[in-house]
């Protein structure tokens, strides 16, 4: 039984069938039909499953956890709890009137928010891909955050929606179609 890894060898042999019947299409054509055959739109998209090589073993990566630099915590509870609809983890603080580090979660994303001089620097970008982007857009629309009101960018093979933290943190959700 053929799967994705076989696919070129499954165009050449759906090429020269075709060719065979008097029905001529180029070899990137017998490829983007293959790869609808596999169910994925495109063949770049079924190309990255087929180019993907399977870690060696015993290596496995979890989640990333971006550690997000916050300068006030009121400011990043309204933006990140309120706005975003994240939940606090848990939260430390090496004693009184010391910095926050703090962990907040939302379905299946965590961050790492922190006070921390040394931790990480305002204005990083992060790409969060997701399900339920539309949904996601709508829900932030009618919250009627004061300080943001963000688009649904069609990018053509995603969508995206941007948003920017109090600190010019940025955080791109996206959702690849198909």
């Amino acid at each position: 039984m053929r799967d994705h890894r076989d696919a070129k060898a499954m165009a050449k042999t759906l090429r020269e069938t075709l060719a065979a019947r008097n029905t001529d299409i180029t070899h990137s054509e017998a490829l983007e039909i293959v790869a609808r055959q596999f169910g994925v739109d495109t063949w770049n998209i079924l190309s990255a499953r087929i180019e993907a090589k399977p870690a060696p073993a015993g290596i496995a990566f979890e989640q990333a956890v971006p550690i997000v630099r916050i300068f006030d915590v009121a400011k990043a509870h309204e933006f990140y709890l309120g706005f975003l609809g994240f939940s606090v983890d848990w939260e430390h603080r090496y004693g009184d009137n010391f910095p926050l580090y703090t962990q907040v979660s939302r379905g299946g994303l965590r961050l790492h928010l922190s006070e921390h001089a040394g931790d990480a620097t305002p204005g990083g970008c992060m790409v969060v891909y997701m399900k339920g982007i539309r949904a996601f857009q709508k829900e932030l629309i009618e919250k009627n955050y004061r300080y943001m009101k963000p688009g649904l960018e069609d990018e053509g093979m995603r969508l995206e929606v941007t948003v920017t933290d109090p600190f010019q943190n940025r955080i791109r959700f996206m959702e690849l179609k198909g």
